[in-house]
């Protein structure tokens, strides 16, 4: 299929499916959410567009999010500071707890519209376009641009003059949370020093983990919180405790 040919068919899916209350769009000003809110836009269909605060967002990214009024802003009760300290470790590729909290939340009872696509990770290769949320059958999603491709988000981006974070313009490929453990332990260090203030706070949060473990009788390998930061962006990662 053409990319118009895709654009037609997602234009398609929207209006076919519309719910009585609208789409959730989960947008998070990444370049695959803003490609489905314009196609959203563009579809004349109701719906209500959310952003996930997830407070560890790069600031360049929250300030063009916070451009387009229209944006719902659904802040959590805890930020990550707080989440470090009560999972007692630092989030890791394999204990997601953030993702769990502070992304992945919002859209219950609601048919939700995401940027989800295939081509970005093989552990998608099962996923279907249509899908209900394993956890509450209540939430159903439909990734809107499953089968494009990274070009085809570019073009069409570019072909419709869509705006979107300029931080694509410095060669960042994908947008997310600053020095998440699913991007390596090199972008961890990239993003510390394009970001050093969010440094800081991993550090100061990593020590108040270990005060409350300590705390609470729970041993530790590490004395301070930059010796956690140290384990924690560097290859290859020991048993934490």
């Amino acid at each position: 299929m053409t990319l118009d040919e895709k654009t037609e068919e997602a234009l398609e899916i929207l209006r076919k499916n519309e719910p009585p209350d609208g789409y959730y769009v989960a947008y998070s000003g990444g370049k695959d959410s803003t490609v489905i809110l314009d196609l959203v836009r563009r579809s004349g269909v109701k719906y209500d567009a959310h952003y996930n605060v997830t407070t560890v967002d790069p600031p360049e990214l929250v300030y063009f999010i916070a451009a387009q009024r229209e944006i719902i802003w659904d802040r959590p009760e805890m930020s990550m500071w707080g989440l470090i300290v009560k999972a007692g470790m630092p989030p890791t590729r394999i204990a997601r707890y953030c993702c769990r909290y502070l992304k992945e939340r919002g859209g219950l009872g609601r048919t939700v519209i995401t940027g989800i696509r295939l081509a970005e990770s093989t552990r998608r290769s099962k996923r279907q376009r249509f899908e209900t949320d394993s956890k509450n059958p209540s939430k159903r999603y439909i990734h809107l641009i499953f089968d494009w491709t990274t070009n085809e988000v570019w073009e069409y981006i570019t072909g419709n003059s869509v705006s979107y974070c300029p931080l694509y313009n410095e060669g960042f490929k994908r947008l997310g949370c600053i020095c998440c453990p699913m991007g390596g332990w090199k972008k961890q260090l990239r993003d510390s020093f394009r970001w050093p203030k969010y440094k800081d706070l991993y550090i100061c949060a990593f020590e108040k983990m270990l005060q409350a473990r300590r705390a609470k009788g729970r041993e530790t390998r590490w004395e301070t919180g930059e010796e956690v930061w140290n384990w924690w962006t560097s290859p290859p990662k020991s048993k934490f405790m």
